[in-house]
């Protein structure tokens, strides 16, 4: 049995951090209440994001006791970075960075920058567990929340928010194509013997464009007629395990009192026969806005994580 996950911790950074809390009493309530959830949940493998200071990080491990191994990909221009936590020791480690061949450039703004790789570094790693190789890419997609010209939340009229909605859909896009073009690239077409996990905040539901884009070929869907009828497709396809969820938890986030589902696990086939359970466990969460300040000494994380059992045969 292995249990998986995925987690984004919400602005981890020491005191004294632009995105940091204020007080050390803050900064140590945050730490106490993320290593008692990861505590209690278990996983033996957890992609995680909004990394900010890997001192921050280091201090969390300090508290889940036992031997934990890490690595951390580069940050973003905001200082936060995606990562894999493991009680195995991690291998094979490379950043996702570049758009595949044949995607061009993407505008982001208003003016002739253009964009050609992930905002933020995606992360591979390799652990063996139980037996199976299993690659692991964590990643982070471009928020949904808006940011204009000068830093702000809030746009000047209508114009320029629909403007900068499209320039964010399409980053996210871009990036779940270059995410997608790395998980092909390591299935090789053989899912059906090759463990795949691609983890992280998606930042958008499950049935959304840009995270239906990560399955790969259609067809077999969990739920569906197909689903235990194997095909071509088999060797390339990811299965989401949203729909594993039990309904009552089928979030991660709550957005103006909404749950929302934005953290994902998709597995290869070899991955989707062999899962036991998911869940997002019972963390209380609040509910947020799109003023990212409001949770800066914030304890624990405004996600919850996304947690999947597995047992090989």
């Amino acid at each position: 049995m292995i249990t998986f996950g995925t987690w984004n911790l919400e602005n981890l950074f020491r005191p004294g951090d632009d995105a940091g809390p204020e007080l050390e009493a803050t900064y140590r309530a945050k730490l106490k209440a993320l290593a008692e959830t990861i505590t209690e949940l278990a996983p033996d493998i957890l992609a995680i994001q909004e990394v900010g200071d890997p001192e921050a990080l280091a201090g969390l491990v300090d508290r889940l006791g036992g031997t934990w191994h890490t690595e951390l990909a580069e940050p973003d221009g905001r200082g936060i970075r995606v990562g894999v936590l493991s009680r195995l020791p991690l291998g094979n480690v490379e950043q996702v960075v570049d758009f595949p061949e044949g995607l061009r450039p993407i505008q982001v703004n208003d003016t002739n920058t253009t964009m050609s790789k992930m905002g933020r570094p995606a992360l591979r790693a390799r652990v063996d567990a139980d037996g199976t190789t299993l690659d692991v890419i964590s990643c982070h997609l471009k928020s949904k929340l808006l940011t204009f010209p000068g830093g702000r939340f809030s746009p000047k009229d209508e114009d320029e928010r629909t403007r900068f909605a499209v320039y964010a859909l399409n980053r996210r896009a871009a990036e779940a194509a270059t995410i997608r073009a790395y998980a092909t690239k390591l299935l090789g077409g053989e899912g059906q013997q090759r463990a795949l996990v691609v983890a992280g905040d998606l930042n958008d539901e499950p049935e959304a464009a840009t995270t239906q884009l990560l399955h790969g070929p259609l067809g077999s869907e969990i739920g569906t007629g197909g689903f235990d009828r194997p095909d071509a497709g088999d060797g390339q396809r990811l299965w989401n395990l949203a729909a594993l969820i039990p309904e009552h938890q089928r979030f991660s986030r709550v957005y103006r009192g909404r749950g929302e589902l934005i953290d994902h696990l998709l597995v290869s086939r070899v991955l989707v026969k062999a899962v036991q359970t998911v869940t997002t466990g019972e963390i209380e969460i609040p509910s947020i806005t799109d003023e990212p300040g409001e949770r800066e000494d914030g304890a624990g994380s405004d996600h919850r994580p996304v947690v999947g059992r597995f047992e090989f045969g």
